[in-house]
């Protein structure tokens, strides 16, 4: 199992079963970064799961993306039954483990009743952006397993992924990333390196189970992703790449505004008299 936090919900709810979320983290991050969203959810019960190789799952390694996938499913299988409905939310590398997982039906017994994706890549079509991402990923993973972690944080928040972050942003991300471990993260990021993702969006616009997208007005790439997918998609003005991080309570309005307007529309009993 991996490590998680079990958050009950704060705000009584009269009515019928509301679902439990579930957060998966990006790359560098921990359960620990969602704090600020689920404090502004307090009608919800959530859970935060700690991704191989991050937080107290830091020991714990896994192989591929598939392998991740059953490691979650191991961990919310052995917490709830399949009458609790489920929503995962996923930011970045979070986001693409998410959608691998039910486009390849890796949570088929459990209750998931809607996925929301913040900042997720569908996956690579050609080959020579593969390898040219795999190259990339490598020199990555080498610098986080051999140079000092501190050095490398400061490299890696100059992305231009990262541009929204103003310099305190940077700065808090990379004092609070400092707390893993270089070979740890050199390893989860080979094993759910992009280029050994497939694309994932034909089979995630043939799912039944409702999935929106989320993203930063200011993340020009990833709106611009979302805008192409045919998916329902919303965007958080004042936001780049790291939503959550930047406007958590613009995000959590969000999530609430998408299981009520959307989910809710599937699974009209979880959310009937809110």
């Amino acid at each position: 199992m991996l490590y998680f936090e079990r958050y009950p919900a704060t705000q009584k709810h009269q009515g019928s079963t509301l679902p439990t979320l579930v957060f998966l983290h990006g790359l560098l991050g921990s359960g620990q970064d969602w704090q600020a969203c689920i404090k502004a959810l307090p009608q919800f019960e959530c859970v935060t799961i700690d991704l191989p190789g991050h937080g107290g799952s830091q020991a714990t390694l896994c192989q591929d993306l598939q392998d991740c996938c059953q490691r979650i499913h191991t961990t919310l299988s052995s917490l709830f039954s399949y009458q609790q409905p489920l929503i995962l939310i996923g930011y970045s590398m979070g986001g693409r483990i998410t959608m691998h997982g039910i486009a390849n039906d890796c949570f088929s017994d459990l209750n998931i009743c809607g996925a929301i994706v913040e900042g997720g890549n569908f996956g690579l079509q050609k080959e020579s952006d593969k390898q040219a991402r795999l190259d990339n990923d490598r020199r990555w993973a080498q610098r986080f397993e051999t140079e000092a972690l501190g050095d490398v944080l400061s490299d890696w928040y100059q992305q231009p992924v990262f541009s929204s972050l103003n310099h305190e942003q940077r700065q808090t991300l990379i004092a609070k990333r400092s707390a893993n471990l270089g070979a740890a993260v050199a390893t989860m990021l080979m094993a759910t390196s992009l280029a050994k993702q497939s694309d994932l969006l034909p089979a995630l616009q043939r799912q039944p189970i409702p999935i929106c997208y989320l993203c930063g007005v200011n993340d020009k790439k990833f709106s611009q992703l979302a805008q192409s997918s045919g998916l329902m998609y919303r965007q958080v003005e004042g936001a780049g790449h790291n939503v959550h991080l930047e406007q958590p309570e613009a995000f959590a309005i969000q999530i609430q505004q998408i299981i009520h307007s959307r989910f809710g529309q599937r699974n009209n009993t979880l959310l009937q008299d809110q």
